[in-house]
């Protein structure tokens, strides 16, 4: 009798696949308002100072710090708006100004209107001025020459705003991955149409196309694959001239209806592996030609959990994104547990806080990989290592569902 396969730990997992995965080279340019989530495949200089020119940092009187003390009076000969370029300043004079505008040649600080008084054309200044005081320099946010953004980073709503700030108006990034999906099941029918008896809602299609869109792929729905081994088979034949990765879901355990394992075996070659997680501890990887292959388990949290914590990394991997896993934080445990298994278990949880108004963990009640609502009513994955006794105000990591979506 052949011994009992040995769990895998997700870290070596990752040190088998990582390392053989094809990784996308080309790239373009695109858009700025298309550009956010995607792939830099180039570093960002700025060929300019930001903010270009000393400007205002609030509204009030420029002047020339000198001799002047409290009680000097200046005499106010121009008014300087946001876009107006103003005329030089001499000792002695002051300039009303605004927020944002140019500070005009000759002038070291900006008064703050609510330190001076005003009567007629004349400036009385009610407070001590030092040089550069309210004073935005140029080049303060950002200095012609620096490296703003790196090969690599995935773009945020706040990185387009940088890049229009330096005048691009487009950014060079790595091409969208092209994903083909497939569910397997001959119980599978589209929402949208009655149940009959033995079947059930191809879901998992749904979330898998969500968590996807997320991403920067593109998606390729090669819809439901009944269950024998010819329609599998051509299937994902006709997926891998196309694609650069081919996700399913259930299909690859050694049921007499399951077919994904033995068609995969027929086109490419493919591994299964038993991971050392709970939910998902099946998982099939491979090559079908030059596309990666990944069969996920059937099970709505198992399929989810396993495109969260494998697949999804290494699909950024694929696009040589600088980071590729989702950020975990510790958080307080609000529960006990007797000592875990020897897997790693990653439980939903919702984040909860107490009579003291602390925040800390509770996990959701039913933890059955099969019951897909417990998603949606937690907030995230709590952590549990293997063989660990939880107590209350225990230190446990946590990914929260919005870094997974990220």
């Amino acid at each position: 009798m052949a011994a009992p396969r040995k769990l895998t730990p997700i870290s070596e997992a990752f040190d088998a696949l990582l390392p053989g995965l094809n990784q996308v080279a080309d790239y373009e340019e695109v858009d700025l308002l298309s550009a956010c989530g995607r792939v830099l495949a180039q570093d960002c200089v700025s060929d300019i100072d930001v903010p270009p020119h000393a400007n205002s940092a609030m509204d009030g009187y420029a002047i020339v710090v000198g001799d002047q003390q409290v009680g000097s009076v200046l005499k106010i000969t121009q008014r300087i708006a946001a876009g107006v370029v103003g005329k030089p300043l001499k000792q002695g004079q002051a300039a009303r100004i605004f927020t944002g505008a140019v500070i005009p040649e000759g002038s070291n600080a900006v008064v703050m209107q609510e330190n001076c008084r005003i009567e007629d054309d004349n400036l009385y200044i009610q407070q001590a001025v030092v040089e550069g005081e309210n004073l935005r320099r140029a080049g303060e946010d950002v200095t012609a020459g620096r490296k703003l953004l790196q090969k690599g980073h995935r773009l945020l709503p706040q990185d387009i705003g940088l890049l229009a700030s330096i005048g691009h108006d487009s950014v060079a990034v790595k091409r969208k991955l092209k994903v083909a999906l497939m569910t397997t099941g001959d119980e599978l029918i589209e929402p949208g149409t009655a149940l009959k008896p033995g079947q059930i809602y191809n879901s998992n299609f749904y979330t898998l196309y969500s968590l996807l869109a997320a991403l920067p792929v593109e998606v390729l729905d090669f819809g439901i694959i009944g269950d024998d081994f010819d329609s599998t088979r051509q299937a994902l034949k006709d997926a891998s001239v196309s694609v650069d990765c081919i996700i399913t879901t259930g299909g690859v355990s050694v049921g007499e209806e399951d077919h994904v394992k033995a068609a995969v075996e027929a086109e490419g070659k493919l591994e299964l592996w038993k991971l050392a997680i709970k939910p998902g501890k099946p998982l099939a990887c491979g090559k079908l030609g030059n596309a990666q292959f990944f069969g996920l388990p059937g099970n709505p949290v198992s399929a989810f959990v396993t495109f969260a914590l494998v697949v999804r990394p290494c699909l950024l991997s694929m696009l040589e994104c600088e980071s590729i896993f989702a950020n975990q934080y510790q958080m307080k445990s609000g529960f006990e547990s007797a000592k875990s298994g020897e897997r790693q278990e990653y439980l939903r949880a919702m984040v909860s806080r107490d009579k003291d108004h602390a925040v800390n963990l509770i996990p959701y009640s039913n933890q059955s990989s099969g019951v897909g609502a417990s998603l949606s009513n937690a907030d995230g994955l709590l952590i549990i290592p293997p063989h660990c006794e939880v107590k209350i105000g225990d230190n446990l990591d946590f990914i929260p569902f919005n870094e997974i979506l990220n």
